[in-house]
C-alpha cells in the first residue's frame, strides 16, 4: 500500500515518509496528542494536589512548580482538588491521558493507605500510576493551640485516660497518616478520644487554631510556621527519635507508645502509560528543583528530608509503604466509605 501510493518518490524520500506516519501514529495515544520527548512539553502541566490548600502536599506542589515551570519553559498550574482523603484527585489522573500533562502530587494517604481502608476506591496505586518522583518525607508533629491546657503529652493522655471522649483531634481526613497516628496514639495507651475529620489540612489547622479541636497530628512543614510563631506548642514527634528542627520535643516512642512511627511523604505520580522519556525527564527536573538551596533550606527547615531518586527507586518505596500500613490500618480498623 505505502509502495503503490508514492510510485515515484526517490527511496530516501519514501523512508522519510514512512517515518513521519510512525511517528504520528505514536503521539495519539489516549485520545490527546502523547508528544514525544522532544516536544515534551509543548503546553502547560497541570498538578493535582488532592487536598484543600495549606497541607504538605500543597506546599510541595507550589515551591516545586516554580522551578518546575523554569526548568520545563512551560507555565505548570497547581490545581487542589479534595475529597474522599484524595481519592477524588487520585482518580482524577488516574482516568487522565497517559501524555505528562497532568500529574498528581501524591501522599501517604491516597497512595498507600486508601487502598486498605477504602471500598470501591476507584484507582489502584500499583495498576494505574507510575511513580514519577519521591520529594521527600516529613515528621508527624502532635501540636495543641497555645492556650491548652495540656502541656505535655502525658498531661493530654492522662486527661483522655480520665474522661474517655473528651479530648478531639483534628485530621486532614478520615484515614489519613494523621488520622492514623493519633488512632495508633489512642489504641497505644487505651485511651479514648473523639476523631474530627476535615477536607484538608488548611482546615483542620484553623480549627485548632480556634481552639476548636484539643490537637492535631500535623505535617512539620504545616505546623513549624505556627510553632514558631507561638500559637502553637509541639507536644510530641512521630519519628522514633527527636527532629533537629525541635529539639526539646519528644518523640512518642520515648515513653509513651513503644515502636510508633509514622511520616507524611509526597512525590510526584503520572498516569500509567506514560512514556519512559517523558518520565524520566520529570524526574530530572524534580530532582534539580530539589537540589536548588532556596527549596533545601526551606525543607529543611519545616523538618522535611529531601531524598534524590530514580523512577524505580520511588517505585520500590512505594510498594514498601503499602505493605506498612495494610499492617497499620488492620491494626487500628481505620476503614472509610469513598
Amino acid at each position: 500500500m505505502f509502495k503503490d501510493s508514492l510510485p515515484q518518490q526517490p527511496a530516501r524520500r519514501r523512508l522519510l515518509a514512512g517515518a513521519g506516519a510512525a511517528v504520528a501514529a505514536w503521539m495519539t495515544v489516549g485520545g490527546r496528542a502523547a508528544y514525544a520527548q522532544s516536544g515534551y512539553p509543548s503546553q502547560p502541566v497541570t498538578v493535582i494536589v488532592p487536598y484543600a490548600p495549606g497541607g504538605q502536599g500543597d506546599v510541595f506542589a507550589r515551591l516545586i512548580g516554580e522551578k518546575l515551570s523554569q526548568s520545563l519553559k512551560q507555565t505548570v498550574v497547581v490545581e487542589n482538588r479534595p475529597g474522599a482523603s484524595g481519592a477524588i484527585g487520585a482518580r482524577m489522573v488516574a482516568r487522565d491521558d497517559p501524555d505528562g500533562y497532568r500529574l498528581l502530587l501524591g501522599q501517604t494517604g491516597e497512595m498507600a493507605v486508601n487502598p486498605f481502608a477504602m471500598r470501591d476506591l476507584g484507582y489502584d496505586p500499583q495498576k494505574d500510576f507510575v511513580p514519577v518522583a519521591l520529594v521527600g518525607d516529613s515528621p508527624l508533629v502532635l501540636v495543641v493551640p497555645a492556650g491548652s491546657p495540656y502541656r505535655t503529652l502525658p498531661a493530654l493522655i492522662e486527661a483522655a485516660l480520665a474522661k474517655p471522649d473528651n479530648v478531639t483531634y483534628a485530621s486532614s481526613g478520615t484515614a489519613t497518616p494523621g488520622h492514623l497516628a493519633a488512632a495508633a496514639l489512642a489504641l497505644g495507651t487505651k485511651s479514648s478520644m473523639v476523631h474530627v475529620p476535615y477536607k484538608g489540612a488548611g482546615q483542620a489547622m484553623t480549627d485548632l487554631l480556634g481552639q476548636h479541636v484539643d490537637f492535631f497530628f500535623s505535617s512539620a512543614a504545616a505546623a513549624m510556621p505556627h510553632v514558631s510563631a507561638g500559637k502553637l506548642k509541639a507536644l510530641a514527634v512521630s519519628t522514633p527519635e527527636r527532629i533537629a528542627a525541635l529539639p526539646d520535643v519528644p518523640a512518642v516512642a520515648e515513653g509513651t507508645v513503644a515502636g510508633f512511627e509514622f511520616s507524611l511523604w509526597g512525590g510526584y505520580f503520572a498516569p500509567a502509560a506514560t512514556p519512559s522519556p517523558i518520565v524520566q525527564r520529570l524526574n530530572q527536573d524534580i530532582n534539580a528543583a530539589l537540589s536548588d538551596d532556596s527549596i533545601r533550606k526551606r525543607f529543611e527547615a519545616d523538618g522535611v528530608v529531601i531524598r534524590p531518586n530514580t523512577a524505580e527507586e520511588f517505585a520500590a518505596f512505594v510498594r514498601r509503604e503499602m505493605e506498612k500500613y495494610q499492617r497499620l490500618v488492620a491494626q487500628t480498623g481505620v476503614s472509610v466509605e469513598s
